[in-house]
C-alpha cells in the first residue's frame, strides 16, 4: 500500500492534515484512491466474493423482474437493465401488452449503444415527455452516475435526438416542459446561476431556437438560499406556474403565476407541505399553525378552496389527525380527488378525500394490504392525465414485491386491487420468521426495529443492522435480494431499526433526531445493538452494522461513540468531516437537518456528532470499510477518504474502497451495484468471524 506524509494546511479551522484527499481527481489523491481499493479488494475479493457478486447480478437482472411504470398518454413507459443492456433500454408499451407474461416492448433509446457511440459513461436520469401530443421528450443523462446531468431533447416517432432542441450541457437542476417550443429552465448553467448549495437559484423561460443563457429570468432567489424552481399546472384547464423558492431543506415559499413571473404569494407557514389540484388545496404543517382564531396542530392535513384561499379565506376542513404513533407519510392528487398515505404504529393504511362544494368526502381504501410494505402512487406521469387509476406495491421481508393496479374511481366501495406483476423469489426464505421489537434507548424512549431470521436464538447469531435516522425519511422493511441472498440465506439474521430522525412517527420523530437530536438518533441505533444482546440473539462481536450517506454518518458515529457493541462496520457514502460539511459539493443543504458549523454555538453541539473530529489514539475500534464513488458529487467522497486515512495512521483496522462511477449510490448498473455489496458484505462477514461455508443453509 502506497503511504502519504500528512500535509497540514491553514485552509481548515483544525489544520486538517488531510485536506489534500478532498480534491476529487488529483493526480497523487487518485494513486492513493487506487493502491487502497486494490488493497481492499485484494484482501476480501477472491472466488467467495466473485460468487456472490455473480449471484447478485443474475438476481438483479432477471427478465422475470418486475418493470416499473408510469404512463404517459396511451404508453407506459420503462426503462430496464439486464444482462445483455447493462446500461439500460427506455422502452414504450400498452396496458394490453403489460398484463400479458411476455409483453412486446418499444425500444425507444439504447444506452449501451449510445454511449458506446459517444464515448460517453453515459447513465440514465429520467425523461420527461412533452404533455400535449407526447410526441417529444426532454432526457436527462449522467456521466457516472452524478446529480449532474446533460438534457437532450428526443424525438419519440423518429428515435433521435432534435440536434436544434432543448439540448443543455452538464449541470444541476432540470428543465419543465410549457409547450413544445418553450420550457422552464432552473439549472446550475450559466454564471452565477447556482447557490451555495449547488442547485439552481433562477428560473428562466426558453424559447425554441433561443440561447439558453440569453433566456430571461422571470424568478430567482439569493446565493444563500438552497434551490429556487418552478413547475407548470394544468389541472384548473388553464395554464398556471407555481414557482417555489427553498431558502433552506425544510422551507419553502410558494407563489403562483404565469409565463412573466409569480403573482401571488401563498401564504402558508414556511415549514409546511402543500399541493394544488384544480381549485382545491391542501395542507400539513410542520408546527402547530394559528390562522383566523383556529390552531391546527402539527402534521394534520387540511384543505380548502383554493381560489378561495388566495382571496383570503381560512376556513380549513380537517382530512387528517395525527396519533402518537399514527403520521401521514404523503399525499398526491388523482383526478381532483387527494390519496394519503399514513403509518399506523408502522403498519400501512390509505384513505382517499374527494372534495365539492358540501366539503371533503372521506373514503378509507381498506382493500390494499396492510401486511408488510405498502406503497400507492398515480399510474400517470401528469397530475392533469390521471384518471383515477392508481399503482399499489406490496412486499415484507420474506415475500418478494407484487405491483397491483387500483382503481379509484370505484368509491366509496373499493374492489381489491388487480394483480399486474409479481417478482420471483431472490433467496430461500424456509425457516425464516419476521418479527417486530423495540429497544429502550438512554432517554427511555421505545425504538422499535424488524428482525428477520431463524425461529430460534442461538446467542451467537451473525447479525447485519441498518437504520437511517434522517431528514423525516421512514425506513420500512422491504424485500431486500442482497440481504437475502448473501445473508438470510446462509444463516444469517438481519434488521431495520426505525430510529429518531426519520419520519416513521411524524414530525415530533424526526425533530427529535435533528440537530442537537442527532446524536440522540445514534443512542437509537446503539440501543438496537444492546437489546439483541440482552434478548440473546447474538453477541456485540457478531454484529455487522451498515449505512449510507446520512447512514453512513451514523455508522461512523457507532465506531467513535460505540465500538464495543458492534464486530465490524460497513460505511458508505457517508458524512464524517461535520466540520466542513457544508462547504464540500451539495453540504450546504442540509444545514436544517445537522446544523452550521461556523456558528460557535451549532458547532458545540455538531463537534459530538463528527466523527472525523471524534476518532482518537488508543481506543478498541471495530473494523470498518468505507465505501464511496469519485463521481458522487452529493456527497463529497473526501468524507470517506479522510476518515479512512487517519484511522490507518492510527493503526486501526480501516479499509477503503472507491470505484469510479455510481454517483449517490452503490453503481451505475446491476453488476457495479452487486461488486460494491458483495465486497461490502464479504468484509462483514469476514471481520465478525462468520464462516458461511459451514453455516450455509
Amino acid at each position: 500500500m502506497t503511504s502519504y506524509e500528512p500535509r497540514p494546511t491553514k485552509d481548515s479551522p483544525d489544520d486538517d492534515p488531510y485536506l489534500w484527499l478532498e480534491e476529487i481527481e488529483g493526480a497523487n489523491v487518485l494513486q492513493w484512491v487506487r493502491s487502497q481499493s486494490a488493497r481492499t479488494v485484494d484482501l476480501f475479493g477472491g472466488p467467495r466474493f466473485e460468487r456472490d457478486r455473480d449471484d447478485l447480478t443474475a438476481i438483479f437482472d432477471r427478465p422475470e423482474n418486475i418493470p416499473g411504470i408510469t404512463r404517459r398518454g396511451g404508453y407506459l413507459y420503462n426503462f430496464w437493465r439486464d444482462a445483455k443492456n447493462p446500461r439500460g433500454l427506455w422502452r414504450r408499451t400498452t396496458m394490453e401488452e403489460y398484463v400479458k407474461a411476455e409483453p412486446k416492448w418499444e425500444v425507444l433509446l439504447d444506452l449501451d449503444a449510445m454511449a458506446s457511440r459517444d464515448g460517453e459513461d453515459w447513465t440514465w436520469g429520467g425523461a420527461f415527455v412533452e404533455p400535449e401530443k407526447h410526441e417529444r421528450a426532454i432526457l436527462r443523462l449522467s456521466r457516472g452516475g452524478s446529480d449532474a446531468v446533460v438534457h437532450r431533447e428526443f424525438h419519440l416517432e423518429a428515435r433521435s435526438f432534435v440536434d436544434e432542441g432543448f439540448n443543455l450541457p452538464e449541470a444541476k437542476g432540470g428543465l419543465e416542459w410549457l409547450d413544445r417550443d418553450t420550457v422552464l429552465i432552473a439549472s446550475t448553467l450559466g454564471e452565477g446561476m447556482a447557490t451555495r448549495s449547488g442547485y439552481a437559484r433562477t428560473v428562466r423561460v426558453w424559447r425554441r431556437g433561443e440561447d439558453p443563457l440569453a433566456a430571461p429570468v422571470i424568478f430567482e432567489t439569493g446565493v444563500e438560499a438552497m434551490s429556487a424552481g418552478g413547475k407548470c399546472d394544468r389541472t384548473s384547464g388553464e395554464e398556471r406556474i407555481w414557482f417555489v423558492e427553498r431558502p433552506a431543506f425544510f422551507e419553502a415559499i410558494g407563489w403562483v403565476g404565469d409565463r412573466s413571473g409569480p403573482k401571488i404569494r401563498v401564504d402558508l407557514p414556511l415549514d409546511s407541505w402543500w399541493s394544488a389540484f384544480g381549485d382545491w388545496l391542501v395542507v400539513k404543517p410542520r408546527k402547530p399553525w394559528t390562522v383566523s382564531g383556529t390552531t391546527y396542530a402539527a402534521d394534520m392535513l387540511i384543505g380548502i378552496s383554493l381560489s378561495a384561499f388566495l382571496a383570503g379565506g381560512r376556513d380549513f376542513a380537517i382530512l387528517f389527525e395525527p396519533g402518537e404513533r399514527r403520521a401521514l407519510q404523503s399525499f398526491f392528487w388523482n383526478d381532483g380527488k387527494v390519496v394519503i398515505s399514513i403509518l399506523d404504529n408502522l403498519v400501512p393504511r390509505f384513505e382517499m378525500f374527494l372534495p365539492d362544494a358540501a366539503g371533503w368526502a372521506r373514503h378509507p381504501i381498506d382493500t390494499v394490504p396492510s401486511t408488510g410494505t405498502a406503497h400507492l402512487w398515480p399510474l400517470d406521469s401528469q397530475p392533469e392525465e390521471t384518471n383515477g387509476e392508481a399503482l399499489v406495491a406490496v412486499q415484507d421481508p420474506i415475500t418478494p414485491p407484487q405491483l397491483l393496479r387500483l382503481d379509484l374511481r370505484e368509491a366509496p366501495r373499493f374492489g381489491a386491487p388487480a394483480l399486474l406483476k409479481s417478482s420471483p423469489q431472490a433467496f430461500n426464505a424456509s425457516g425464516l420468521v419476521v418479527t417486530r421489537h423495540e429497544a429502550v434507548s438512554v432517554d427511555g424512549e421505545r425504538i422499535p426495529y424488524t428482525q428477520v431470521g431463524p425461529v430460534s436464538e442461538t446467542g451467537d447469531a451473525p447479525v447485519h443492522l441498518t437504520a437511517y435516522g434522517g431528514f423525516g425519511v421512514s425506513v420500512q422493511p422491504y424485500y431486500n435480494s442482497s440481504i437475502g441472498k448473501l445473508w438470510l440465506e446462509r444463516g444469517g439474521t438481519s434488521l431495520v431499526a426505525n430510529i429518531r430522525g426519520g419520519g416513521e412517527f411524524g414530525t415530533a420523530w424526526h425533530e427529535a433526531g435533528r440537530r442537537q437530536g442527532k446524536r440522540l438518533s445514534h443512542d437509537d441505533f446503539a440501543a438496537v445493538a444492546a437489546d439483541l444482546v440482552r434478548r440473546g440473539v447474538t453477541r456485540p462481536e457478531r454484529i455487522a452494522a451498515e449505512g449510507g450517506s446520512n447512514g453512513g454518518l451514523l455508522v461512523a458515529n457507532m465506531l467513535t461513540r460505540y465500538p464495543e457493541r458492534f464486530g465490524a462496520l460497513f460505511c458508505t457514502i457517508p458524512l464524517t468531516d461535520m466540520r466542513r460539511y457544508t462547504k464540500l459539493l451539495a453540504g450546504a443543504s442540509w444545514i436544517d437537518e445537522y446544523g452550521d458549523p461556523d456558528k460557535p454555538e451549532d458547532w458545540t453541539f455538531i463537534k459530538e456528532f463528527s466523527a472525523y473530529h471524534a476518532t482518537e489514539p488508543g481506543r478498541a475500534y471495530p473494523p470498518i470499510l468505507l465505501a464511496t464513488t469519485r463521481r458522487d458529487d452529493r456527497v463529497h467522497p473526501g468524507h470517506a477518504r479522510k476518515m479512512a486515512a487517519k484511522l490507518q495512521a492510527l493503526g486501526y483496522p480501516a479499509y477503503f474502497h472507491e470505484p469510479e462511477a455510481g454517483g449517490h449510490g452503490y453503481g451505475k448498473d446491476n453488476r457495479d451495484q452487486a461488486s460494491f455489496i458483495a465486497l461490502g458484505y464479504n468484509f462483514l462477514r469476514s471481520a465478525i468471524g462468520w464462516d458461511i461455508n459451514r453455516q450455509q443453509r
